[in-house]
């Protein structure tokens, strides 16, 4: 429609108050006004073409500023145009028709830009499924039965919180994770129907110790019956563990007759309680000394050293009184904890192939979240408010999953 041109020039009113539009196809009637005069019913059908015009313009901006997707905006411009066509209103309506033309002509390019976006998402997509894959497939073969359950269970909220991708790569790698997570499964229900299997058998030893020691507990043959009760002790060690609560309580019942017979033991011995205090103080002097040495101690070899030369001289000092055996065993079995423990973070720290993992992890993510910085400041600098929203909310997913592989990878970095 001409700038100099109004709605109401595409048309006409009849001296019977019937109105008609002007198109390319010559004139069209489009109604009448009842008891209206031909100005008022020119105005109502002229305000309809206005109405049209307005909503072209929406839908003008709406695709200009991606704010639909190209089929949505394809769909209502094949709306648009049929209403104007079949419009019962007054004004250029070709125009209209010539604008709905030029939105379609926008829609190809948008339709090839988000074909892009989405082919990048993909590749991100999957190479953050693949290293799920990965990990999950290593877990499958290991032994780590506590540790593994908890992992596999976060990597599953990780995988169902990331989109889809093409049916046939996300299926191929769902299966393989859905089987490395299911292997791992029987592995560890066969390992813990054998380990329960086995504790019932330490169960019905132990309890058979505890028969053995029974009588021996009331003995007053100390040297012979302290000798019966080592190889009791070491019958025990070498039983391995019943379940927790049965271990327990078995324990319990062997200690509580290995007490009574060497607390009658050191009553009837009660000559040797000065020699057994010096080798108190000696021995709970030895274990104030190494862990003090132990304390500062960063290197593992050292470490190993230092706890085997402690423990030969511990065992070279004699007898303690029993009242306080225990907590002194307390003492050196945390020496000997923390000295395991120093190797087993040692072994994590060295892992070479872990660490590899944990790299490129960090650097997929981190080449991700650089990318959406970049689009987030494009889209600002365009003035695209609905594009900076979409790809900040992503920035936030993607450099919450940067910081927490960067946990992992520092593991591997304070070696």
């Amino acid at each position: 429609m001409s700038d100099m041109q109004a709605p109401s020039d595409f048309g006409r009113v009849d001296e019977d108050g019937t109105v008609w539009v002007r198109t390319a196809d010559g004139e069209r009637n489009v109604g009448q006004v009842p008891d209206a005069t031909p100005d008022e019913a020119m105005a109502f059908y002229t305000r309809r073409y206005e109405n049209l015009a307005a909503e072209i313009g929406l839908l003008e901006s709406r695709v200009n500023a991606q704010a639909m997707s190209p089929e949505e905006a394809r769909k209502a411009i094949n709306g648009s145009r049929a209403s104007v066509e079949q419009a019962n209103a007054v004004g250029d309506l070709a125009a209209l028709i010539e604008r709905l033309g030029k939105i379609e002509e926008l829609l190809p390019a948008q339709i090839e830009a988000r074909k892009q976006v989405r082919a990048e998402q993909n590749a991100v997509t999957i190479a953050a499924k693949q290293a799920m894959v990965d990990e999950a497939e290593k877990l499958s073969t290991g032994n780590d039965w506590r540790g593994g359950v908890d992992r596999f269970r976060t990597l599953l909220e990780e995988w169902k919180a990331l989109p889809r991708i093409d049916r046939t790569t996300d299926n191929d790698l769902w299966h393989r994770f859905s089987s490395a997570r299911t292997a791992y499964t029987r592995r560890r229900k066969s390992h813990f129907s054998e380990l329960n299997s086995r504790r019932d058998e330490v169960k019905s030893a132990k309890e058979q110790i505890i028969a053995e020691a029974e009588p021996l507990a009331t003995s007053t043959d100390w040297g012979p019956t302290s000798g019966a009760f080592r190889d009791l002790m070491a019958r025990w060690k070498a039983a391995g563990s019943a379940r927790r609560s049965d271990d327990d309580a078995l324990w319990a019942r062997f200690r509580a007759l290995q007490d009574q017979f060497f607390d009658s033991r050191t009553t009837a011995q009660s000559a040797m309680d000065g020699e057994q205090s010096e080798n108190l103080a000696a021995k709970t002097a030895l274990v104030d000394q190494v862990e003090k040495d132990l304390a500062d101690v960063r290197d593992v070899e050292k470490a190993k050293s230092i706890h085997r030369e402690f423990l030969s001289k511990f065992n070279e000092l004699g007898h303690v009184p029993r009242t306080a055996m225990r907590d002194l065993d307390s003492r050196v079995r945390s020496l000997g904890d923390k000295v395991s423990s120093m190797e087993a973070d040692e072994w994590r720290r060295t892992d070479p192939e872990a660490r590899k993992r944990a790299e490129d992890t960090v650097a997929l993510f981190q080449a991700q979240v650089d990318k959406l910085n970049r689009d987030v400041a494009d889209a600002e600098s365009k003035g695209d408010a609905r594009k900076a929203r979409d790809a900040t909310k992503s920035l936030e997913t993607y450099n919450a999953w940067l910081d927490q592989a960067r946990e992992t990878l520092k593991d591997f970095q304070q070696a």
